[in-house]
């Protein structure tokens, strides 16, 4: 009994280690920095500074190699024995080719040992920014641009592809869902921005360590981190804010408070917002199709078409939301800890805009077009273990639990019936990541991943006049979508100046489904999908100096067909059916990188990344037969057939590019510039522009930075494009002339401000698209905002 009792000993005074605690501090001024990070690879360990700058260093003990990296500060490396005994000072930059980022191997490393391009946007560039919605906060980076057929909306474009080719991934779980659509998705609206910690998006192809999707890119979300005591005092950090624009009446508020102890860390968000209807800018073009003239009201029984006062107001573009984030923390030791996440966001009811301002015959097509609350919830319990041995240096088990709820609600104009589909997934996953370091040179990332979705659906159609409900064809098969895969990644560092990354995952997807037949005559009552996917990546980064890296990346990607693909029933304008295809299989993608990044004497910073990606067996909408019939006779009247086809082969290609010139201390001027082009391969052979690349667009900015005072007047630019439309998409809100469609040049001129007033108050104002332009992006449905006031009040505490 007494051995085993020291066995117990050892055991556990093998696991504790005494806190050290460092403070990182700017050499100039000495004052703290929050948010700088160590990294080091043997043993593998990562913290970021608190904001009082102060960082424990336990699970850095005996590493020969550690680097400190902080936004604004000269990247430098020591040894855990260096700075055990004294703070760290670091000496400010205006440029640094590193940044730490995790979404290239889920657990942390300099951008500079990644082939692949990502950008990282920090909590402060945020709250700066201070955007509306977490999509507006892609879009205002100039890297990512956003499509939106409503105001209640944001539907990302990277790379030349967009919908359910892009993975969202939040706190390092997958959001995609088994029914994202290859239309335009608004799930990033769920995501509160002032709750963000940090946002980064990956370009191109990530399916090794993320699985399907993955083929355009990865935006990885990391939301607000709790935080312990590391000096015995309880910890205490938040942030109340208030937010205001003119074009849309917008009132938001916002608070977060974290507090942690010495085991104990929590975190509570909450964000409320009110919308109202969008108005759009005065100078622009002068087609019918921009304006809101007038709008459906029902007064009396019967649906009124009403004139609008103001035809810049795009009426019936408003909703409301709510967001609401809860995390507990565990620290048992350093060697381990648990912890457990709750999200839940909800909007009101919102408009389909593009829908509500559609005509047929001259006159409005739709009374009611829109959409039910958008829901999501999640529940994330993550189990961290950070201990040496033969299998892993560290664990990270992630036990999750999702819900999502959307519906769709449509009403023709002086139609009775109101047509209502509501689907709902219920989504499990489990996930466990290791690393483990091989000697000095060789990092190894492996995993297994577990995706189960249920899909629920349901349709019906309610009298609005006998106020009696009869059944409707649901949307969706009820439907189960799984996902099993592993993967292992290999980081090998030649030397200093050369590092090869590689990588493979074999995913299995399993995809059941119920047809019910009572309201549609399917020739089949189930139907199965259930293959894999083999994909890998290799690339190598060349780091000749300090101040150049050339990298090139070659990976492949897949996405496996999802409910909506196979089983989707649904009309969108009356005048075509998309049917489900039991026969399909996976696309693939193949994509090259190379990548380029100079400083120039701490002056002028320059990258520029050019990539092809080839897109196999493509998921797309064609002309189709169903029941050896290429039309479907409903309610006496035929109407086209089309479904979701492996049916095309895409080629895109294109470049971005960025440069930045500090012109004095605090003084900068950036510009960002992305182009994608290329070819997609219709069911005749012909070819046409991809459906999801947009015209060239960029953004200049002017910037002065002081201590106390952040100012930028920037510019977005948008390239016109014309081109040949495939007549089996629908792009609504681009005109059709002489056979082409043609999205005009836009650009706008935006100024922004904030000022630090004493007691921790920030206030910053802006005013967006000063000259009040009237634009459309391309492929949205709804009108940008013209002339925007914007103003916001936050406190820190």
């Amino acid at each position: 009994m007494k051995f085993f009792l020291c066995l117990y000993l050892i055991w556990t005074f093998s696991f504790k280690t005494q806190a050290q605690i460092i403070t990182i501090k700017n050499a100039q001024t000495n004052e703290p920095i929050e948010g700088a990070t160590l990294l080091s690879e043997k043993p593998k360990a990562f913290e970021i500074s608190n904001k009082e700058g102060k960082i424990n260093l336990s699970t850095f003990l005996n590493s020969e190699k550690i680097t400190i990296y902080a936004m604004g500060y000269k990247t430098t490396t020591k040894s855990y024995s260096e700075i055990q005994s004294a703070d760290l000072a670091l000496d400010p930059t205006n440029f640094n080719l590193d940044e730490v980022v995790v979404t290239a191997d889920k657990w942390g490393q300099m951008a500079s040992n990644v082939p692949s391009k990502i950008i990282s946007i920090s909590k402060e560039q945020v709250l700066f920014n201070n955007p509306q919605t977490a999509a507006d906060l892609l879009e205002s980076f100039g890297k990512v641009y956003i499509q939106k057929s409503q105001l209640a909306g944001g539907s990302p474009m990277i790379r030349g592809v967009s919908t359910n080719r892009l993975l969202y991934v939040v706190d390092g779980v997958r959001m995609n869902t088994a029914i994202f659509r290859t239309g335009n998705i608004q799930n990033v609206i769920s995501l509160d921005p002032f709750a963000l910690e940090n946002t980064e998006v990956l370009f191109g192809p990530g399916s090794v360590m993320y699985g399907s999707d993955a083929i355009g890119g990865v935006m990885n979300f990391k939301t607000l981190t709790p935080e312990f005591s590391l000096d015995g005092k309880t910890f205490i950090e938040g942030k109340a804010l208030t937010r205001f624009s003119s074009a849309n009446n917008e009132k938001t508020v916002h608070e977060d408070v974290k507090l942690g102890f010495k085991k104990w860390a929590f975190v509570t968000s909450i964000s409320a917002n009110s919308f109202g209807d969008l108005k759009m800018g005065s100078d622009g073009p002068t087609e019918k199709n921009y304006f809101r003239k007038e709008y459906v009201v029902r007064e009396n029984g019967v649906d009124v078409i009403k004139k609008n006062n103001d035809s810049l107001l795009q009426t019936g573009a408003g909703y409301s939301q709510i967001n609401v984030m809860q995390k507990i923390k565990y620290k048992a030791n350093d060697h381990w800890d648990v912890a457990y996440d709750f999200h839940y966001s909800e909007t009101s009811n919102y408009g389909r805009y593009d829908r509500l301002n559609q005509y047929s015959g001259g006159v409005l097509q739709f009374a009611e077009n829109g959409y039910g609350p958008q829901k999501w919830m999640m529940n994330n319990i993550t189990f961290n273990f950070s201990n040496s041995n033969l299998l892993y240096d560290k664990m990270c088990i992630r036990l999750t639990q999702q819900y999502f709820e959307e519906s769709r609600i449509s009403r023709k104009l002086n139609k009775t019936s109101r047509e209502t589909n509501i689907e709902k997934v219920d989504a499990y996953s489990i996930n466990s990541d290791f690393i483990k370091s091989i000697h000095s040179n060789h990092t190894l990332n492996y995993g297994v991943e577990a995706v189960i979705n249920n899909v629920t659906s349901t349709g019906n159609a309610y009298d609005i006049v006998k106020k009696t409900t009869s059944g409707l064809a649901s949307r969706y098969p009820n439907s189960t979508w799984a996902s099993y895969g592993a993967y292992i990644t290999d980081k090998f560092t030649y030397n200093t100046q050369l590092t090869f990354v590689t990588g493979i995952r074999y995913n299995q997807f399993i995809l059941d489904s119920k047809f019910e037949s009572t309201y549609f005559a399917y020739p089949f009552t189930t139907a199965q999908i259930n293959a894999g996917a083999l994909t890998g990546s290799a690339g190598y980064i060349f780091k000749p100096s300090d101040n150049l890296i050339i990298s090139f990346n070659f990976a492949n990607a897949f996405r496996a067909p999802n409910v909506d693909d196979m089983g989707k029933l649904y009309s969108t304008t009356g005048n075509a059916i998309t049917v489900p295809n039991i026969n399909l299989k996976a696309e693939n993608a193949y994509n090259l990188d190379l990548s380029i990044a100079k400083t120039i004497n701490d002056f002028i910073k320059l990258d520029v990344t050019g990539f092809y990606n080839i897109i196999d067996n493509a998921l797309v909408k064609r002309a189709y037969t169903f029941n050896s019939q290429n039309t479907i006779t409903i309610n006496g009247s035929n109407y086209p057939v089309y479904a979701i086809q492996n049916a095309a082969v895409a080629n895109i290609y294109g470049l971005q590019g960025g440069i930045e010139v500090s012109l004095y201390k605090g003084l900068k001027i950036s510009a960002d510039v992305s182009y994608q082009t290329g070819e997609e391969e219709w069911t005749d052979k012909t070819k046409s522009l991809p459906r999801s690349a947009p015209p060239l667009f960029a953004n200049i900015k002017a910037i002065c930075k002081t201590n106390k005072l952040n100012m930028q007047l920037y510019l977005n630019y948008n390239d016109a494009i014309t081109f040949t439309p495939n007549p089996e998409e629908t792009l609504i809100g681009i005109p059709l002339v002489n056979g082409k469609r043609t999205c005009p040049s836009w650009y706008t001129f935006n100024f922004k401000v904030a000022y630090q007033l004493p007691y921790n108050i920030t206030l910053n104002v802006g005013c967006e698209n000063i000259t009040d332009q009237r634009y459309r992006p391309y492929a949205s449905g709804i009108v940008a905002a013209g002339r925007n006031f914007i103003g916001s009040v936050m406190c820190k505490f």
